[in-house]
């Protein structure tokens, strides 16, 4: 194609653009993608949009319309760098020089099936799988800015069966790289990821993915899963890239870019190492996003963003190598804090030969479950090989992690009493500061605490079991459980009394080994818990006594003593025995009155349905076992006063239901 001609090509899309048709690129199939550069010296920067395309289930035309790619470049401020408008090179033509914002593609070298990395004889249920790899190419000159430059790539559709997305099949995604200023790198290159991505996953089976990268100006790398964003939809599937900031997609709950997948042991990626690891336990195509930041001197100067659909489902691999993973830690089969032995785990699957790398120089095994000795602290990496040499291998590694030794251990002090505040004293002993948290659980139902010392107050006695858990910079975890008994104290001084003047009354206090009554009017001594009050004359009385238990608990508790000139008794005129705790009882109460002959209450016929000769019951309204009929109900009631006097009383009574 001659200049003019593809001169009027540009032309020609760009009038397309601006009457406002779109092209009609909305079909699901885009799978992932990333964006990485190189730069070759003075400022020139290679730029690779890298995107992976569902070729088995993808539209056709969505995938021949991927070509040709629209790139943009904006500064850091969000302004866009190159102004010349939109140019577009079919993928047979050289790149030209200038600031494009199109990309080149070389049909040759930059469209690639990427392999399956399985064989259908080691997989049972082997599903069919079509992914395809295509990247374009553009280069940049950038010449030194305060602010850093960023290069996007935006284009729609994914998958609709994705399960993690809210509307997956309407959003679109945006991927992006983003150059430093000069002042934290120049002529910086990017992190590239060594592997390809997973095909598929089989549901149950672990997952052990390698997704790290590796860096031509040697900065430290480290990773994390990370945020996804919206880019085109289905009106508009091939945008001109859009200056930031951009939208996040939106997650089904209870996903999140943190939590990407369902598993058990979860979905983690190793911060260090870039390995994904967990074994999935949900069917369905997930959205995952690793971000790989670059640092130097300590300094984050660039983050390199892989976006792919791990796909989870029925089918199961013939042999499985499996350390399980008892750590919280991503990929991490232990964290020993307790000494240098470590006991190894097998839950491979289909193995009759075990290959066993313990990560020191001639630490190796063929048992199935070996134990090793280390010599030293550290983070060790064992490798495990099921089957070597066979048709189907399998292999996984695990991080064994050695920093003994991390005791866990607290002190109790202060009076433990309702009430009062009891401290807890962290004493844990770690080989390797500092501790990074520390967590107190009472045992009574309370909030937590995540201080290293607290103080707590239980607002009952009983007997609880408080437990800390603590951890340390190493990823040391352990707990130690106290018993806190705390007393069962409440001061008591016995309940309010009436009596006759001239009457004795014997108090009876509980709740304590010491006693202090106050005031010591009318009674026979201040320091027992049961003195005797004498009142000859009327009045009201009020006393207090103070308690002090074995414990050292202390309270107080009332008392009040009403005191009458003659003996009388009360007795209702109505009384409801429905059972709501409320006036059940139909009883007499008495002051001045030394016993009971009788208490006898008769139906509308005469018919004796009660008869007590005690005051401390009462009629609950039942004869026989069986409630009464409401109505008026008659008693009489026989009495014998201090002075040896019988009185006989009679009335009626309404039950009422």
């Amino acid at each position: 194609m001659n200049a003019k001609m593809r001169i009027g090509s540009v032309i020609g899309l760009i009038l397309f653009i601006i009457a406002g048709v779109v092209i009609p690129a909305r079909a699901s199939h885009i799978v992932g993608g990333e964006v990485t550069y190189t730069c070759s010296g003075n400022n020139i920067y290679n730029i690779a949009i890298t995107i992976y395309e569902d070729c088995l289930t993808g539209d056709p035309q969505a995938i021949a319309e991927d070509n040709p790619a629209y790139f943009r470049a904006y500064d850091g401020s969000g302004n866009v760098f190159n102004t010349q408008g939109i140019m577009v090179l079919n993928a047979s033509e050289a790149p030209q020089s200038g600031y494009c914002d199109s990309a080149y593609f070389n049909p040759a070298s930059d469209n690639i099936l990427v392999p399956t990395n399985f064989s259908n004889a080691c997989i049972n249920h082997a599903p069919s799988t079509c992914l395809r790899k295509k990247t374009f190419r553009k280069t940049y000159y950038l010449p030194p800015n305060a602010t850093g430059y960023m290069i996007v790539y935006q284009r729609c559709c994914r998958n609709a069966s994705i399960i993690n997305l809210v509307n997956p099949s309407q959003i679109g995604a945006t991927y992006y790289c983003t150059i430093p200023p000069a002042s934290l790198a120049q002529c910086n290159n990017s992190a590239v990821y060594k592997n390809y991505p997973p095909q598929i996953i089989c549901i149950n089976n672990p997952l052990y993915y390698d997704n790290s990268a590796t860096d031509a100006d040697g900065d430290s790398l480290s990773y994390q899963f990370c945020d996804t964003y919206v880019g085109g939809d289905e009106n508009n599937a091939k945008p001109i890239p859009n200056p930031p900031p951009y939208t996040p997609v939106t997650y089904v709950s209870p996903f999140s870019y943190s939590n990407p997948m369902e598993g058990n042991p979860g979905i983690q990626i190793d911060p260090v190492t870039g390995i994904v690891s967990g074994t999935p336990n949900l069917l369905g195509r997930y959205v995952v996003t690793v971000c790989c930041l670059e640092w130097r001197n300590g300094i984050n100067i660039n983050t390199v963003k892989r976006e792919f659909q791990f796909v989870v489902t029925n089918c199961s691999k013939a042999v499985v190598a499996d350390i399980p993973q008892l750590s919280t830690q991503a990929n991490t089969y232990v964290v020993n804090c307790s000494d240098y032995t470590v006991k190894f785990l097998n839950t491979s699957v289909g193995g009759f030969q075990y290959d066993w790398d313990f990560g020191f120089p001639g630490a190796t095994s063929t048992d199935f479950e070996p134990t090793v000795t280390y010599p030293d602290t550290g983070t060790y990496i064992v490798k495990l090989v099921v089957n070597k040499g066979s048709t189907c291998p399998d292999s996984i590694s695990r991080l064994v992690k050695v920093y003994p030794k991390f005791n866990v251990s607290y002190s109790v002090s202060g009076l433990q009493c309702p009430g009062s505040p009891i401290a807890f004293t962290d004493q844990t002993f770690s080989t390797y500061k500092p501790i990074s948290s520390w967590v107190y659980n009472f045992g009574d139902g309370t909030p937590v605490a995540d201080s290293e010392n607290t103080t707590h107050v239980y607002a009952q006695g009983g007997l609880y079991y408080a437990v800390l858990s603590a951890t340390n910079q190493k990823g040391c975890i352990d707990t130690a459980i106290k018993q806190v008994l705390v007393e069962k104290f409440t001061p008591f001084a016995g309940n309010d009394t009436t009596i006759v003047k001239g009457e004795h009354i014997y108090f009876y206090a509980t709740g304590g080994s010491q006693y202090t009554w106050t005031p010591a009017t009318n009674l026979s001594d201040t320091t027992i818990p049961n003195p005797v009050g004498y009142f000859p004359d009327t009045g009201r009385f009020a006393y207090n006594v103070h308690v002090v238990s074995s414990f050292g608990c202390i309270g107080d508790a009332r008392i009040m003593v009403y005191v009458v000139g003659q003996p009388a008794f009360f007795i209702p005129t109505a009384f409801t025995p429905n059972g709501d705790g409320r006036n059940d009882i139909f009883k007499p109460t008495t002051i001045g009155y030394s016993s009971l002959n009788y208490f006898r209450i008769y139906n509308r016929w005469g018919e004796l349905i009660y008869n007590s000769h005690t005051l401390e019951v009462g009629w609950d309204g039942t004869y026989g076992g069986k409630p009464v009929e409401m109505g008026t109900y008659y008693w009489l009631l026989s009495t014998i006063d201090r002075n040896g006097t019988v009185e006989k009383y009679k009335g009626d009574v309404t039950l009422i239901r």
